[in-house]
């Protein structure tokens, strides 16, 4: 197993996408900070199958007093980037003290962002259309997916401005290659948030959604392209999340998830052989030592030769004191 300090001084929270032509898209936050100030959604690229990284362009510039740092990403059928980024008003200038909260903060739409030159150049004109009566902007997490009936899909998750406790995770999708999204469906109801979707060569869709209460992941599937879900049961332990998915080359689904137990930080995996109904025992990925840190966040691409390519973050390690975005590249069975 090869480790690499791949990105310094962000924070992150890594998106990964393979682009036709091999190279890696890391679509990250550039800020050290938990999105305490403000920043942007950046694009960097890896052409060597994630041992070195490069910054190609920024699909999210930040507008003072905000940050654009939730993102969702993946490519489209014609091989358009799509990037889904939202973020924060009264974000501070760079770490400026003390720290404003995000309870004293509002939480910005959605910009679609779409790159047709490998992330380099970026166009923002795209819209997303939400339901009537929506009290609060939901917010975009994970990979931009192909569905079963040609259009692409993503997952949002909000909460409901009257009941604070009460969050939920939708499914948005796009008939013109990411340009325009609407709602399709919802996921998972009332107690869930950050949506990790899956689309496999079935057709199936899978999601691994996100707790609010005690932090843990509940699987979802739905066989007919998103419109209706059914809840196959919990896959991680309480504080282990969130997820991210990708179905290998023999057939196995990977999810990769974060670690944030007492006692155990870092990044976990679990195979499923069954289309994500029954996984394997959890391997340790990354050991980031016992001591309380923020990290996690992974996210997984298979490169041609088989190789495992995982992204995470972490606020620091005895060995680098400061936020950074790492890169794991393993076998699956080794």
């Amino acid at each position: 197993m090869e480790h690499y300090l791949a990105i310094d001084n962000v924070c992150a929270w890594p998106n990964l996408t393979l682009m036709p032509d091999g190279s890696i898209i890391a679509t990250i936050f550039n800020q050290p900070t938990h999105g305490g100030w403000e920043g942007d959604v950046e694009c960097w690229a890896s052409e060597d199958d994630g041992q070195s990284w490069q910054k190609r362009g920024t699909p999210a510039p930040h507008e003072p007093t905000t940050n654009r740092m939730n993102v969702a990403a993946g490519v489209a059928q014609d091989g358009t980037l799509v990037v889904l980024a939202s973020g924060w008003t009264n974000r501070p200038p760079t770490t400026q003290e003390p720290k404003v909260y995000f309870a004293d903060s509002a939480h910005l739409p959605a910009w679609v962002c779409r790159s047709t030159d490998g992330g380099r150049t970026w166009d923002r004109s795209g819209t997303i259309t939400y339901p009537d009566g929506l009290t609060r902007i939901p917010t975009a997490f994970g990979d931009v997916i192909p569905l079963a009936d040609g259009t692409l899909g993503v997952s949002l998750y909000g909460r409901d401005e009257d009941n604070q406790d009460n969050m939920s995770s939708h499914l948005y999708h796009s008939a013109d290659g990411g340009q325009s999204w609407q709602h399709r469906a919802v996921i998972a109801p009332t107690i869930y948030n950050e949506t990790a979707l899956l689309a496999l060569s079935s057709g199936r869709l899978l999601a691994a959604a996100r707790t609010w209460g005690d932090q843990r992941l509940d699987m979802f599937y739905s066989d007919d392209a998103g419109f209706t879900w059914t809840n196959s049961g919990v896959v991680s332990l309480a504080m282990q999340i969130p997820a991210q998915m990708i179905q290998l080359a023999d057939g196995r689904v990977l999810m990769v998830y974060g670690l944030r137990n007492p006692g155990l930080f870092g990044v976990a995996a679990r195979l499923s052989s069954d289309e994500g109904l029954t996984w394997s025992a959890p391997r340790l990925l990354v050991n980031l030592g016992s001591e309380r840190v923020d990290c996690g966040y992974p996210a997984s691409v298979q490169t041609a030769d088989g190789t495992i390519v995982t992204a995470y973050y972490a606020a620091g390690i005895p060995q680098h004191q400061r936020y950074h975005m790492g890169v794991v590249r393993w076998q699956v069975d080794v």
